[in-house]
C-alpha cells in the first residue's frame, strides 16, 4: 500500500513543539496542490497566506491560470481518500452536486491488448467531475477557514531570505515575511531560478518527451450512451499512437477528449473530431460522440514532456521553503495522476510537519519523491512503449512493459487480475502487488494458455480479488 499517514494532528489545536516558530506560512499557487498545502499548513500554523495571480472566481468557471481544466479530469481513489479526510463530507456534497461516483473498475471500460478489463466491483470509489467544479468545492471550503487567506490577483516575484533562510516574499503590492514558504505554482514555478539567486544549487531535471496533442469537447449526456456507464478509456497504441476518454461529468454531461503522439492529432471541427474518436482502436468513445448533442467549442492543447525536478537529491536548501505538486512533478495528463498525486503529497506534508522543522525540507522531499516514484514510474513506463519516446529502455523496463501487456490479456477474462491493475492505476496499490507470486501465476498460466490454444479452465472467472 501506498504511504497513509495522515494521523497527524488536525483542528484548532497546534503543535506545541514548535508552535512558537510558526506564525504565518505562505503558499504561492491557488491552484488543486496550492489549497491541499493550505490545507495542511492550517494545522500547523497560525495564519496561512495563499497568493495567487489569477482572480478568481466564486463558483466553477474556468480561469486562465489553469487552460488544462478544460480538458478532461477524476480524481483517483487514492487521490480522494486524502481529500475526504482533510475536508471530511466533501465526496457526498460533490455528488449531492453533480459529480459522478464511480467504481473504476466495474462502472466503465478500459480497453487494452485488444479488449475490455474484465468488470467486478472493486470496492474503491473515485469522482469523475470537471477541474473548475472540485477546484471551486475545495476553494469555498478554505474560505471558510478563518486561519487562511486568499490574496489572488497578485503575484511573487522572488523570495526573501536572511542566512540561508527564506524569510518572505516579494509580490507585485509589497513583501509578505513568513516561517514558511511553499512553491506550488506548478510546471512553471520558478523555483530553480530563486534558488540559484540565492546561492543553492537547482534540482536535476528529468523529461521524458511525449509529444502530447489533446482536443477536447463536452457533449449532453444521454441515459441509454454507453448503456449506462459513466466512463470508457482507450490508451494510445505504439502502433496507431491515437486515444481517447469520455467520463461523465456535472451537470448530465460527457467530457471526451481524444489525444495523440508525435504528430497524431484531433481536430476541432466537430466532424473531424467525430472521425478521429472513430478511428480509435475501440468503438466506445465514438459510440458517445456520434449522435451527441455538442456543447460549445473544442479545445487544444499541447504537452511536449513529462517533467521531474528531483528536489531530494540536493545536499543544500533553504530552511524556511518547500516545493510541491506540480512543481515537482508534472506527469502526462492522460493517466489522469496530477491531482491526486498532489493530495498525496499533501498527506506526507502534515506528516512532515508533525515531526518538527529540523530538516523539514529534506525530510519532506524524500517523502514526496517515494509518493511520485510510482505513477512516474507507470507513467514513463507506458510512454516509452512509443518508439518515438526517447529515452533507455534497460532489459528492467522491457520485461516489466511486456508483462503488463500480458497482465492485461490476462484481465480480459480474469477480474482478479483486472483489480490488481486498476488498484494500482488508482494510486491505492504499489507496482509491486502486480508481481505478487499469487498474481504472476495467473498472468503466466495465462500467457501459456494463449501459447497452447488451450481453453479457458472451466471456474476461471470465479474468482476472489483479495
Amino acid at each position: 500500500m501506498l504511504p497513509r499517514n495522515r494521523h497527524y494532528l488536525r483542528g484548532t489545536q497546534m503543535n506545541s513543539r514548535s508552535q512558537s516558530s510558526r506564525k504565518r506560512a505562505i503558499v504561492i499557487g491557488g491552484s488543486i496542490a496550492g489549497l491541499l498545502a493550505a490545507r495542511v499548513l492550517s494545522d500547523f500554523y497560525e495564519n496561512v497566506t495563499i497568493i495567487e495571480r489569477d482572480r478568481l472566481p466564486l463558483g466553477s468557471e474556468h480561469r486562465r491560470g489553469t487552460p488544462h481544466g478544460r480538458h478532461s479530469h477524476a480524481i483517483l481513489a487514492g487521490g480522494l481518500s486524502v481529500i475526504e479526510e482533510l475536508f471530511p463530507g466533501i465526496s457526498k456534497e460533490l455528488v449531492e452536486s453533480g459529480a459522478v461516483s464511480a467504481d473504476p473498475l466495474n462502472d466503465g471500460s478500459w480497453f487494452f491488448e485488444g479488449g475490455d478489463l474484465s468488470r467486478a466491483p472493486a470496492g474503491i470509489t473515485s469522482l469523475l467531475l470537471s477541474r473548475p467544479f472540485l477546484e471551486a468545492a475545495i476553494r469555498q471550503r478554505i474560505r471558510e477557514m478563518e486561519q487562511i487567506t486568499i490574496l489572488d490577483g497578485r503575484s511573487v516575484r522572488d523570495l526573501i531570505a536572511l542566512n540561508g533562510r527564506v524569510t518572505g516574499v516579494h509580490t507585485d503590492f509589497g513583501t509578505l515575511s513568513a516561517d514558511l514558504v511553499i512553491d506550488t505554482s506548478g510546471r512553471g514555478s520558478k523555483s530553480s531560478q530563486w534558488l540559484d539567486s540565492l546561492g543553492f544549487a537547482s534540482p536535476r531535471q528529468e523529461e521524458v518527451e511525449v509529444r502530447l496533442a489533446y482536443t477536447t469537447r463536452i457533449f449532453r449526456r444521454r441515459s441509454d450512451h454507453l448503456g449506462g456507464d459513466s466512463f470508457a478509456v482507450i490508451p494510445p497504441t505504439p502502433d496507431g499512437k491515437r486515444g481517447g476518454v469520455a467520463l461523465a461529468q456535472e451537470h448530465d454531461r460527457w467530457t471526451v477528449t481524444l489525444f495523440g503522439h508525435f504528430g497524431q492529432q484531433a481536430p476541432e471541427g466537430l466532424d473531424g473530431f467525430r472521425e478521429y474518436a472513430r478511428s480509435l482502436p475501440a468503438p466506445h468513445v465514438y459510440n458517445v460522440v456520434r449522435d451527441a448533442e455538442p456543447i460549445g467549442d473544442a479545445v487544444f492543447m499541447r504537452f511536449p514532456a513529462s517533467s521531474r525536478r528531483r528536489f531530494e537529491e540536493l545536499d543544500r536548501f533553504p530552511d524556511g521553503y518547500l516545493v510541491f505538486g506540480d512543481a515537482i512533478c508534472s506527469f502526462n495528463p492522460i493517466y489522469g495522476q496530477g491531482m491526486s498525486v498532489a493530495a498525496l503529497q499533501a498527506a506526507e506534508l502534515g506528516q512532515a510537519l508533525e515531526n518538527g522543522d529540523k530538516d523539514l525540507a529534506r525530510r519532506f522531499f524524500k517523502q514526496a519523491a517515494k509518493v511520485i516514484d510510482n505513477p512516474w514510474n507507470i507513467a514513463v513506463g507506458g510512454d516509452l512503449k512509443m518508439p518515438e519516446t526517447p529515452g533507455p529502455r534497460a532489459l528492467g523496463v522491457r520485461l516489466i512493459n511486456w508483462y503488463i501487456g500480458k497482465l492485461h490479456k490476462c484481465a480480459h477474462r480474469d477480474p482478479a487480475a483486472a483489480a490488481a491493475f486498476i488498484r494500482v492505476a488508482q494510486l491505492i496499490d504499489t507496482p509491486s502487488a502486480l508481481m505478487q507470486p499469487r498474481m504472476a501465476w495467473r498472468v503466466l498460466t495465462n500467457t501459456l494458455r494463449n501459447w497452447l490454444s488451450l481453453p479457458e479452465p472451466a471456474g476461471a472467472r470465479e474468482v476472489t480479488m483479495n
